[in-house]
């Protein structure tokens, strides 16, 4: 059983080590009129304070699902604030009628898909998978 946990430990170490490694970018659809973002706006618009991108189109942020390492650093990066306490806020404010959280891809090549289909979709990915169907606004280095 100790040898078991040992290894549940190695993973999970190992785990945080890739993702404390990402170098994420924010990217938006090449259409959607934004040549950069703040990270003001980036927090405002992940965290549902602001509804349209700076070129006027309405906002539809893409987060990811998993892996959970992933997500936990990004928002620990953007917001510095640790998942839990971002799935609090999402709760609060989902209850009190005021919004709900982006939308969630499984992968960050599902969020490439989905921010190269739609005009106002925004999303984060390793900058390993930047490509050109969609446009890098805005780099969170760790």
């Amino acid at each position: 059983m100790r040898v078991f946990f040992s290894f549940l430990l190695c993973i999970a170490a190992l785990d945080s080590g890739f993702a404390a490694a990402a170098d994420y970018v924010i990217i938006v659809n090449p259409n959607s009129g934004v040549e950069r973002l703040s990270k003001d706006e980036v927090i405002s618009i992940f965290m549902g304070r602001q509804r349209k991108l700076t070129s006027g189109v309405t906002a539809l942020p893409v987060d990811l699902a998993g892996p959970p390492a992933a997500k936990e650093q990004f928002y620990a990066s953007l917001v510095g604030k640790k998942l839990s306490e971002v799935n609090s806020y999402w709760a609060r404010v989902m209850f009190s009628g005021q919004g709900s959280p982006p939308r969630q891809a499984e992968s960050e090549d599902e969020v490439v898909e989905i921010v190269a289909s739609s005009k106002g979709a925004i999303g984060y990915i390793d900058r390993k998978k930047l490509n050109k169907q969609v446009k890098a606004v805005f780099n969170l280095t760790n």
